[in-house]
C-alpha cells in the first residue's frame, strides 16, 4: 500500500485527489494545509496542519514530514522551488517527488529569466514586454508600449495567482469611476504613486493588455505522447474545451524549448486574433479536473502512475465540450 502526500494545495485539489483515487484506489492519501479547515481534509485518509510558511525552512519541514509519515510519493504545490532544489534528498529517503528538476522550475518561476530564454529561442508567440525595477523605467516603458497598444498591464515577476496583476486604465478616475468596479484597474498616476515609495523595487513585467480570450492548457508528457487539454476561460463559470491546432502547435513549441516531465499548465491569451504566451505553471492547475472530465483523460491518475514507474494507455477524442463546476455544500 503506497502513501501519497499532497501539501497545502488549493481547494480545487479536492477533485484532483478523487481523480488520483480512480487509478489508485488502495493508496493512502495524506493531506496537509496551513488552514485546518481546508475542504481537502474531507477526501484525505490522513490530515495534518502545517506550520506557518517559511521559505527558508519549508523544505526541511517537508523532509521531516516524509520521514515521520513514511511517504512514498510526494506531490508538492507549496514550496515547489525549494523542494525541487533538494529533490535528491527526498529520493535518498526513498520518496519520489512529482516536480521537475530545479533548473527548469527555477527558470519558469522567474518570469524575467523565462521570457529572456523564450525570446532567445525565438518563441513565436512571445508578446512584446519590458522588465523594470525603477519608477522612471516603469513610466518610460509604459509610454513606449502605450504608443502602440490600447492598454498596458503589469505584474511583479515573483508572483503566484496573479495577485499583483494590474491593468493601467486612465479612465478610472473622477465621479464616473464611483459607479464602476475598480478590481485590478488603476490609473497611471495611482501606480506611480505606489511605486514612488521604493527607489528600486522587485522586477515588474510589463506588456500590452491582451484583450482576447485566455486559453489554459493542462499538459502531461507520457510515453504514448503529450496530453494537451486546452480550456478557453472567460468571465463566466463555463469553460470551453477545444482543440485549436494553432494552440496545440504552440503548446508543443513550449515543450520543445523546456523539457517538462510532470503535469503543468501553459497559458496563452489572444490579441487581434493571435495567441500569445503568458506563462508556464509547473504544477497541475486549479481547473485540471475540468479539462480531465471534459476530455475523459485522467492527468492526475496517469501522473501518479508515471511517478510509480508505470505507464497506462490513454485515449483522447478531441471533441469540443463546455465544462463547469457546481458548488456543493460540505460539513467540515
Amino acid at each position: 500500500m503506497v502513501r501519497i502526500w499532497l501539501n497545502h494545495w488549493f481547494s480545487t485539489a479536492y477533485h484532483i485527489i478523487k481523480l488520483i483515487r480512480a487509478y489508485h484506489p488502495d493508496a493512502v492519501i495524506l493531506g496537509s494545509n496551513e488552514n485546518e479547515h481546508s475542504v481537502l481534509a474531507d477526501v484525505c485518509d490522513e490530515w495534518y496542519r502545517e506550520p506557518p510558511y517559511s521559505e527558508s525552512c519549508y523544505a526541511d519541514y517537508c523532509l521531516d514530514f516524509c520521514r515521520a509519515h513514511q511517504v512514498d510519493y510526494f506531490l508538492p504545490r507549496r514550496g515547489m522551488l525549494q523542494v525541487s532544489r533538494r529533490k535528491a534528498e527526498f529520493e535518498a529517503l526513498g520518496v519520489s517527488v512529482m516536480v521537475d528538476d530545479y533548473p527548469i522550475v527555477d527558470l519558469l518561476n522567474h518570469k524575467d529569466a523565462a521570457y529572456a530564454r523564450m525570446a532567445e529561442a525565438g518563441l513565436s508567440t512571445l508578446p512584446e514586454y519590458r522588465i523594470v525595477t525603477t519608477q522612471r523605467d516603469f513610466e518610460a516603458a509604459y509610454h513606449e508600449l502605450q504608443s502602440r497598444y490600447s492598454y498596458v498591464c503589469f505584474k511583479f515577476v515573483h508572483d503566484e495567482g496573479g495577485k499583483s496583476y494590474r491593468l493601467i486604465d486612465n479612465n478610472r478616475k473622477g465621479y464616473a469611476s464611483l459607479f464602476k468596479k475598480q478590481n485590478t484597474r488603476m490609473t497611471l498616476d495611482a501606480v506611480l504613486e505606489c511605486l514612488s515609495e521604493k527607489e528600486v523595487f522587485s522586477p515588474i513585467l510589463m506588456m500590452p493588455f491582451l484583450s482576447g480570450v485566455e486559453v489554459s492548457v493542462d499538459c502531461l508528457k507520457t510515453e504514448q505522447g503529450l496530453i494537451m487539454l486546452p480550456r478557453i476561460k472567460d468571465s463566466t463559470r463555463f469553460e470551453k474545451l477545444t482543440y485549436d491546432p494553432d494552440i496545440l502547435a504552440k503548446t508543443q513549441e513550449v515543450f520543445d524549448l523546456v523539457p517538462l516531465e510532470w503535469p503543468c499548465n501553459i497559458q496563452f491569451k489572444y490579441l487581434d486574433g493571435k495567441p500569445y504566451f503568458l506563462e508556464v505553471n509547473t504544477r497541475m492547475s486549479g481547473g485540471t479536473a475540468m479539462g480531465c472530465i471534459g476530455a475523459g483523460v485522467n492527468i492526475p491518475g496517469l501522473a501518479v502512475c508515471k511517478l510509480r514507474g508505470e505507464e497506462r494507455p490513454w485515449t483522447l477524442v478531441p471533441e469540443e465540450h463546455y465544462v463547469t463546476n457546481v458548488e456543493t455544500p460540505l460539513v467540515l
